[in-house]
């Protein structure tokens, strides 16, 4: 099991300074973990997100919707969905009545890839040490320090 004063070899001050930057560590650990992941399947954990609100939609949805959506709220959004359309795993439409309206729907291409993540996803288990128990009580946790 981890030990973050191990890790960085460092000590703190007291526990909520300790517990405040495990939570910026395991931040950064989790970020890392992800980017690995994707990486051999040409996205981001972004853009797979954004693949995943398409997917559950079943429908074209506002850009602005799924930017709204997304548990990573990414400043860059719009250019994760354009890389998406560009390897065409999605397709944009601008609405007909309001120019200001972009749709975004995933393709077959995009379901596919989804499908094939969807078989190995196991592989990113990173809660896999944790009981049910216990991880209720981090969910429960994190919803209390925000």
């Amino acid at each position: 099991m981890g030990d973050i004063s191990k890790d960085i070899q460092s000590t703190f001050k007291n526990h909520k300074v300790k517990a405040f930057l495990n939570i910026k560590y395991t931040a950064n650990w989790l970020s890392s973990n992800e980017n690995t992941f994707f990486k051999p399947f040409g996205i981001s954990p972004q853009q797979y997100n954004i693949l995943r609100i398409l997917r559950g939609a079943g429908e074209r949805m506002k850009a602005q919707t799924v930017k709204e959506r997304m548990v990573e709220r990414a400043p860059n959004a719009t250019r994760l969905m354009d890389k998406l359309c560009e390897k065409s795993l999605t397709i944009r439409e601008r609405c007909e009545h309001d120019k200001r309206v972009v749709y975004v729907t995933i393709t077959d291409k995009g379901l596919t890839l989804l499908s094939e993540i969807d078989k190995v996803s196991s592989e990113l288990n990173i809660l896999k040490n944790l009981t049910e128990k216990e991880a209720k009580q981090l969910s429960d946790l994190l919803d209390k320090i925000r």
